[in-house]
């Protein structure tokens, strides 16, 4: 399952990249031809967005997989670790839910979208809502990883909360990071 993860991020980390570095070349590159050579081409901009678009739903499943997305466990935290465990599996059932949501519309919006063609480029709005199809099937797969982590594998609710988090200490706050693995 580590190849498969590893193998996973890999991949989300080449798309990622080449959203980055399409969208840079092509936005530097319309630039200079407008006030170099005072032309431009007209479909920079379209691709540069649908781009963008991609760049930022695989950057929240990459911040899902690295547990960077925004959260208030401060109650979380102080109950016990058995009702710790219930309230993660209760929140991963309500997050597939949510994501099958996702799925069900965007897959809507792909099939609905097929025939339309966006207006410089006419390349089918079908690409910019199949990223939804991309994202929610992404991050389910990685909701359903951490919760087989969290049954089979003992005491590893730590390593699947948030690894960085706020500490207090004399008015003023640091992050504090843990390795995975490590206890608290």
């Amino acid at each position: 399952m580590v190849k498969i993860l590893s193998f996973f991020d890999k991949i989300m980390n080449a798309m990622l990249a080449l959203c980055l570095t399409g969208m840079s070349i092509i936005v530097l590159g319309n630039v200079i031809l407008r006030y170099v050579f005072h032309s431009g081409l007209a479909w920079s901009e379209e691709v540069a967005r649908f781009l963008f678009i991609w760049m930022v739903f695989l950057g929240a499943i990459g911040a899902l997989k690295d547990n960077q997305h925004l959260g208030v466990d401060l109650l979380v935290e102080k109950l016990p670790l058995k009702v710790r465990k219930i309230v993660f599996a209760v929140s991963n059932v309500l997050v597939l839910y949510v994501l099958w949501l996702i799925l069900d519309g965007s897959w809507k919006l792909t099939v609905s979208s097929i025939g339309s063609t966006a207006p410089a480029t006419g390349l089918s709005l079908s690409i910019i809502y199949a990223v939804g199809i991309v994202t929610s099937l992404g991050m389910a797969i990685l909701v359903l990883v951490n919760s087989y982590r969290l049954v089979f594998q003992k005491d590893l609710i730590e390593d699947l909360h948030n690894n960085e988090e706020l500490e207090e200490t004399s008015g003023s706050f640091h992050i504090k990071t843990h390795a995975a693995g490590e206890g608290k």
